[in-house]
């Protein structure tokens, strides 16, 4: 088996409970919103799709508003191939559905200000289109912000292609990349060593933070119905959703 094929996405996963009762995630060092994101800076959220921004750090994000900090949100794309031979869910519905979803999600998370800029790149194409992805970020980054970001293993292509072009971006703009892991919990289990513990740290989330996240989670009501057209499940998991209450983030630094 290659690399790429050990963190392929099926099933269900590994469960929240068996990363619940791991004393290696309550043993990571701890790091706040306000060293993440230090005075000056602007955090700029870059979303392979409509959602990875919350399940990523919807809870951070909850904090930052509370704090005043600058946020920028930047769709890569709008998520349209996620119900792959669905007539319920056709790319065309998912165009609208899917922005319409994110804005009301950040409004949960207390940023009803922001409006994400929309890249509109092909949802499942990231992957060739690194390139071009890493030189459209560059132009909308500036010295001295933090771009968080799906981490470059994550599993799903477009996550790792997202991860890549932004490391190149953020290189390039002299602004800082923080890597966030996804769907590297559904494919990775406890003490994993494939997972970068020696840089994962953990941010604490305040209750209030923790019932945005949860509210915001919510309103992506597209992935998380199940599709009576293909007899598909729900996109995003009951896994997912557990950790997505978490209450606390894991990133890589």
């Amino acid at each position: 088996m290659d690399a790429v094929e050990s963190r392929a996405i099926r099933g269900e996963g590994t469960t929240e409970a068996e990363w619940r009762n791991w004393p290696g995630l309550a043993g990571l060092p701890t790091v706040s919103p306000h060293d993440l994101v230090p005075a000056g800076s602007r955090a700029v959220v870059v979303a392979p799709h409509p959602d990875d921004e919350v399940l990523a750090v919807g809870g951070l994000l909850a904090q930052l508003a509370d704090s005043g900090t600058p946020v920028e949100v930047i769709a890569v794309t709008d998520g349209t191939a996620s119900h792959q031979g669905s007539t319920e869910w056709p790319p065309e519905r998912l165009a609208q559905a899917r922005p319409r979803e994110s804005l009301r999600a950040l409004h949960r998370l207390g940023l009803a200000g922001i409006e994400p800029t929309r890249l509109g790149m092909p949802d499942g194409g990231l992957k060739e289109q690194r390139a071009v992805l890493a030189a459209r970020l560059v132009s909308l980054l500036r010295p001295r912000d933090v771009v968080f970001t799906t981490w470059r293993n994550d599993g799903h292509p477009d996550h790792e292609a997202t991860g890549e072009a932004c490391a190149m971006a953020a290189a390039s703009a002299g602004a800082r990349l923080v890597e966030v892991p996804v769907w590297g919990w559904h494919w990775s289990h406890p003490g994993d060593a494939r997972m970068p513990w020696q840089h994962a740290f953990r941010l604490l989330l305040s209750e209030e933070a923790v019932r945005r996240k949860r509210a915001a989670v919510q309103a992506f009501t597209s992935q998380l119905r199940s599709d009576a057209s293909t007899g598909s499940g729900p996109v995003l998991r009951e896994t997912t959703v557990q950790r997505a209450a978490r209450p606390y983030e894991v990133v890589f630094l």
